[in-house]
């Protein structure tokens, strides 16, 4: 009798579906590739007249068929490069001009094209041409299969100076070492962002800036793509020995601050050496064999006060670049842009504004 009402009273229990769990890696579900929705190519320029036409033709090449916009960013050039941009924005509507009211710096001119970029993909390049645009298709297959960052590595330097090769080699060991970042050796600034990516990149607004450190601080999946650098198609290099040491300077002092630690280590260190040599100074003078050494004095003096003078220099360098970001100027100041759809970033490259006029 009771088992008949206890098996009258027990609940019908239906099998619960097993829980879906989401994957967690990131990009496009296993199996599928990322669709292509418009694609962004920027590319400073600063007196590129005898390349510009190059460029574009190869641009146009090796990217035909894909939805593509160019937006050339011109650095405040002084030969003929803004006609020749003027004229190819009056005959290729995809051809996003953005003039810079003076010369800002590469790294700058880049942030400029960056912030007007509007694409699901973004790729930046130099205009010398020594990054080859037949390459960006590769960096797009490595996107759509769910890289966010596809960077080039260089494994040539095709018309490179030993001097400029071993400078280079010199800064990425010492990068290496100092930056809380890793960062790929000989890779430039040649790489592809996805859109999560780019607005990463983007809301880090430092005036010094070191683009290539930026894009691997912001994470997300990231690949490699190995190419051989040409040389340049026509010009001169615009870096100077004095632009890379800035340079490699702002680059360092962004990512690490370890120069500081070693100036502090530094101090410890002599100041143990004094405190250690004070015990000793008082034997020598009780066992009556002190011997004054007006030379050995000089000389510790003068390596004392050249290290103070290093680390009050390397103080110096990061307060510079302080003050630099409390002043709050803009990273660029936009004197015109051709074919630029309104809503783009506003005059001062500091925020978006819409409405802005083409």
């Amino acid at each position: 009798m009771h088992g008949d009402i206890a098996a009258k009273a027990a609940p019908m229990i239906a099998p619960m579906p097993p829980a879906s769990v989401p994957d967690p890696r990131p990009g496009p579900p296993h199996g599928e590739e990322r669709e292509l929705g418009l694609l962004s190519v920027v590319a400073p320029l600063f007196n590129e007249e005898g390349t510009l036409g190059e460029l574009h033709r190869r641009l146009t090449t090796s990217l035909a068929g894909l939805p593509l916009e160019l937006i050339m960013v011109d650095d405040g050039s002084t030969d003929e490069t803004p006609r020749l941009l003027a004229e190819l924005a009056y005959a290729h509507p995809n051809v996003r001009v953005v003039t810079l009211s003076r010369n800002f710096g590469h790294q700058a001119a880049l942030t400029a094209g960056l912030d007007h970029a509007r694409g699901d993909v973004t790729v930046m390049m130099d205009s010398d041409l020594q990054d080859p645009p037949e390459l960006i298709p590769t960096m797009l297959d490595h996107w759509r299969r769910g890289s966010d960052v596809v960077y080039a590595v260089r494994r040539v330097r095709a018309g490179e100076t030993r001097a400029k090769l071993a400078s280079a080699g010199l800064f990425y060991r010492l990068f290496s070492r100092l930056a809380q970042i890793k960062l790929e050796q000989n890779a430039g600034d040649f790489r592809l962002l996805d859109r999560c990516a780019l607005d990463g990149l983007n809301s880090m607004r430092e005036r010094n800036r070191f683009i290539r450190g930026m894009t691997v601080w912001v994470g997300f999946t990231q690949t490699a793509v190995p190419y051989d650098r040409d040389p340049r198609h026509a010009g001169e290099t615009k870096y100077t020995a004095r632009r890379m040491l800035s340079f490699s300077l702002d680059a360092i002092s962004s990512f690490s601050h370890l120069p500081l630690q070693a100036a502090t280590l530094l101090g410890f260190l002599f100041a143990g050496i004094a405190f250690l040599g004070i015990p000793v100074a008082i034997g020598f003078r009780i066992a009556g064999e002190f011997v004054p050494g007006i030379t050995t004095v000089l000389l510790v003096l003068l390596m004392l006060g050249g290290i103070q003078l290093i680390a009050v220099g390397i103080i110096g360098e990061y307060i510079g670049r302080v003050y630099e970001e409390v002043k709050r100027r803009p990273l660029y100041v936009v004197r015109q842009r051709l074919n630029v759809p309104a809503g783009g970033p506003d005059a001062d490259g500091d925020s978006a504004l819409n409405g802005m006029p083409s």
